[in-house]
């Protein structure tokens, strides 16, 4: 009899162990797992941010130095819907009366279309949940950006740090053509 509950206790030391070392494992993963999550934020956030520039520079290319040139709004759409520029960079024209949300990428689309529907200003979090995204760090960042090049661009307007929001005009020219079209 005594055999029999040496050698229980001798199994349930092995399992005990056996918990252990799984324990340790998973600690360590998880360490690895934020690890790796840090790291693909800062590269989304690094790559977003070389986009902005690198569409920046693009702009500043196209644009004559120091002469205002008048864009034929159905030249501006063709332009855009034509693809992806040479240097690869997602397009964000600046806004001008008759431009229409479609001839912005989808993303930015999306993003512009739920600032209208809700009617007031939004954070960055709330248009990624809208959107269908992740509640991460990673993506919100990454709309940051995307909303920070929309204000640029006329598109939207910061109303307070961090509170997005169409402008009045982009409201407008978008309910025209829910209305009219």
């Amino acid at each position: 009899m005594g055999s029999l509950l040496e050698e229980l206790a001798r199994r349930e030391a092995v399992a005990r162990q056996r918990i252990e070392e799984i324990r340790e494992q998973i600690i360590a993963l998880e360490s690895r797992l934020e690890a790796e999550q840090g790291r693909l934020s800062r590269l989304v956030i690094t790559r977003e941010t070389v986009e902005e520039i690198l569409g920046e520079a693009a702009q500043l290319v196209d644009e004559p130095a120091g002469a205002a040139e008048v864009v034929d709004v159905a030249d501006l759409v063709a332009s855009v819907q034509a693809g992806p520029s040479a240097l690869g960079v997602v397009t964000v024209p600046p806004w001008q009366p008759g431009l229409t949300v479609a001839v912005l990428p989808r993303a930015y689309r999306d993003a512009v279309e739920i600032m209208v529907d809700a009617g007031r200003a939004l954070r960055a979090g709330q248009i990624a949940v809208a959107m269908g995204l992740p509640d991460e760090a990673a993506k919100r960042e990454g709309l940051r950006s995307k909303l920070k090049r929309l204000v640029e661009r006329g598109w939207a307007r910061e109303e307070g740090p961090g509170l997005f929001t169409v402008t009045e005009s982009v409201a407008r020219e978008v309910a025209g053509q829910v209305d009219g079209g």
